[in-house]
């Protein structure tokens, strides 16, 4: 038996196993992608599946804005 048959032509999910969403963007901070594809992601067909992938690398600025951190506060508070 060939390991052929085995194979199957699906885009692998972008989970990372860090399952945090974003309060603002309501994105999954690890793969990026919204609460509605990954709610639908394994009924999603292979073109719908390579679109998403195709649109997450540009999704990564959205959650890399910084928000002021400590410096922003000293700043405020003063």
């Amino acid at each position: 038996m060939s390991d052929e048959i085995w194979k199957r032509d699906e885009v692998e999910s972008p989970c990372i196993k860090v399952c945090v969403i974003h309060p603002q963007t309501r994105l999954c901070t690890g793969c990026l992608r919204s609460i509605d594809e990954i709610a639908r992601w394994s009924a999603m067909p292979p073109h719908e599946r390579r679109a998403v992938m195709d649109e997450l690398p540009g999704r990564a600025p959205l959650l890399r804005k910084r928000r002021g951190g400590r410096a922003a506060r000293l700043k405020r508070d003063n």
